[in-house]
């Protein structure tokens, strides 16, 4: 057994997911040796779930455009790796789907991390995510992490969700599109190429 086999079995086994797995729910993520750039988000939605395929709804649509890559590009896992703040759809709550469980990517990040050594870049979506691993005080706000993305290259680039939920933030926003979106795809087509 390979150890990122190892770990997915573990992570199954481990008696905080055993909820999902009596279900026979596995955890959706993805981590290759080979993989050239991670995504770290928040956690899958119920599509992703239901469909066992990470990014599979609109949210998934609008990231790969905003990456300028196709479907089979983004799901080539020598490319592509995809380690969500939680492995588990964490339920629906009153405006939207409920925060990755606390403790989760602390636990099992590191150890799938220490097993991708090709990373060149990590995109990191949305507040949990972004808080996780970039905020430097709990009073910075998800938009001067994004407006700032420059400051976190060449390791990191921050975005916000790409949930239709947040046309409104866009629009209030509009230097994301002009400016972050090209500099992202820049960094992306450099790596892929």
């Amino acid at each position: 057994m390979t150890p990122l086999k190892k770990i997915f079995t573990a992570i199954k086994e481990d008696p905080m997911n055993q909820v999902y797995t009596k279900q026979g729910i596995d955890p959706l993520y993805s981590a290759s040796t080979k993989a050239k750039i991670l995504i770290i988000g928040q956690a899958p939605g119920r599509i992703a779930e239901e469909t066992k395929l990470y990014w599979n709804d609109p949210s998934g649509d609008q990231l790969r455009e905003w990456l300028q890559v196709s479907r089979e590009t983004f799901y080539d896992t020598d490319l592509f790796a995809i380690l969500p703040m939680d492995f588990y759809f964490p339920g629906k709550g009153q405006s939207g789907d409920l925060p990755p469980r606390k403790g989760f990517a602390e636990k099992w990040h590191p150890k799938l991390l220490e097993l991708m050594p090709n990373i060149q870049l990590t995109i990191i979506i949305g507040s949990y995510a972004n808080h996780a691993y970039l905020a430097t005080s709990p009073k910075e706000t998800l938009t001067d992490i994004v407006h700032h993305y420059a400051q976190y290259l060449p390791k990191y680039f921050p975005l916000v969700h790409p949930s239709p939920r947040n046309r409104i933030w866009q629009k209030k926003n509009p230097w994301f599109k002009q400016e972050v979106v090209p500099a992202l795809q820049i960094q992306v087509q450099k790596i892929l190429r």
